[in-house]
């Protein structure tokens, strides 16, 4: 492989959402170039990219002939074409994470099986067809569906807690999930490079958003046990070694009421849940991403100081051009740091962007949240 330093050295990126720009905006410290595909004419990587093409990360063509002249190709979203994918692999572009990893994350029934065929600690669940399959798995209190296919930032799942619910039941393959009694909800990110180094991030404690059911906010490094921490990171880092992938892997997983770990599910790349580490950690996870699908060492994932991540979500009521109503008070706030993506329309609960919190403590985390909470809204002019 080329040096990243060659010239004509050249990363490719499937998609060019905020994933993307901040992944560029490291890029862009180590001077290294590179080019996304998206099909929105106003993506966020459009302006910081050394080169952007404006096309369907779902299209073959448009991705063979994104793809040919790239060194490396990566993605900031799943759901990309694989054929293409495959067969630029068959022709020696590097694609990180490898085009099989990303074919099973797309199937949220096959990433189930994985965990259960491997001994991977996860809810109980069954694969059905379709919407006539739900009421045989129904179960008191509740069940949760997942579509196999397409669902994103919480789309594609539901809760169906009564038998009169399940007329909304989705009419399309699924996964039904038993309804786990949650005590907090984890995630790990975890990195691997071509040479098999791993590297996980300490923990995160993450809230999630009931209304529009993503994360709303995290703290780092979780207010967990020093024992649950290593359980927890292990198995991260057991996963993606297992799976033998090359790239940053989002591990999402519960911790129920009897203390048991469970993989809820997984990303191939930069996710939500590492956001913090831009400042909280010696390494952000877009170094760690860029560094592994390099073929770079990983280095250091230790904390700097605790930190705590906001996602900023367009508010319930506006649509239109956006406007950020009291960013100048928030970054007034000691150790407060705002991230703003470049999109120039907000509608509710729209990821605009998020804030990190740097402080000494958990506690004192959570009075910064609260604060910028009150002050920061995403509006519409």
């Amino acid at each position: 492989m080329k040096s990243i330093y060659d010239k004509d050295f050249k990363l490719g990126v499937l998609g060019g959402g905020q994933l993307g720009r901040m992944l560029i905006q490291q890029a862009i410290s180590w001077d290294v170039n590179v080019y996304c595909l998206d099909p929105s004419a106003e993506a966020p990587c459009r302006e910081i990219a050394n080169g952007f093409t404006q096309g369907d990360f779902n299209d073959y063509e448009a991705v063979i002939a994104f793809g040919r002249d790239k060194d490396v190709l990566t993605i900031e979203i799943e759901h990309v074409n694989t054929k293409a994918l495959r067969e630029l692999e068959e022709e020696g572009v590097k694609v990180y994470p490898q085009t099989r990893i990303i074919e099973l994350v797309q199937d949220k029934g096959a990433q189930k099986a994985f965990y259960k065929e491997h001994g991977f600690p996860t809810s109980d669940f069954v694969l059905i067809e379709g919407k006539d399959e739900v009421t045989t798995h129904f179960k008191e209190g509740g069940i949760v569906q997942k579509l196999r296919r397409g669902g994103y930032d919480g789309r594609g799942v539901q809760l169906l807690r009564t038998e009169s619910e399940l007329q909304n039941a989705f009419d399309a393959p699924s996964v039904i999930e038993d309804l786990v009694d949650i005590e907090k909800e984890l995630g790990v990110i975890v990195a691997r490079n071509p040479k098999g180094e791993v590297r996980s991030f300490p923990v995160v404690d993450m809230e999630f958003n009931a209304e529009a059911n993503l994360v709303e906010f995290l703290y780092a490094p979780a207010n967990i046990s020093d024992e649950l921490e290593k359980e927890a990171r292990d198995l991260a880092e057991r996963l993606i070694s297992e799976l033998d992938m090359v790239g940053l892997l989002a591990v999402e997983m519960f911790l129920d009421k009897q203390g048991n770990l469970l993989i809820n599910e997984i990303a191939p790349r930069p996710h939500n849940s590492g956001h913090h580490t831009i400042e909280g950690n010696y390494n952000s996870q877009y170094a760690l991403h860029l560094r592994s699908i390099l073929s770079m060492h990983l280095g250091s994932t230790d904390t700097i100081k605790p930190s705590a991540m906001l996602n900023l979500l367009g508010e319930k009521g506006y649509e239109g051009p956006v406007y950020y109503e009291g960013l100048d008070e928030a970054l007034e706030i000691q150790g407060v740091f705002v991230h703003i993506y470049g999109k120039k329309i907000t509608k509710p609960f729209r990821k605009m962007g998020h804030v990190t919190v740097l402080g000494d403590d958990f506690n004192q985390l959570r009075n910064k949240i609260d604060e910028v909470k009150k002050v920061l809204k995403v509006k519409s002019k």
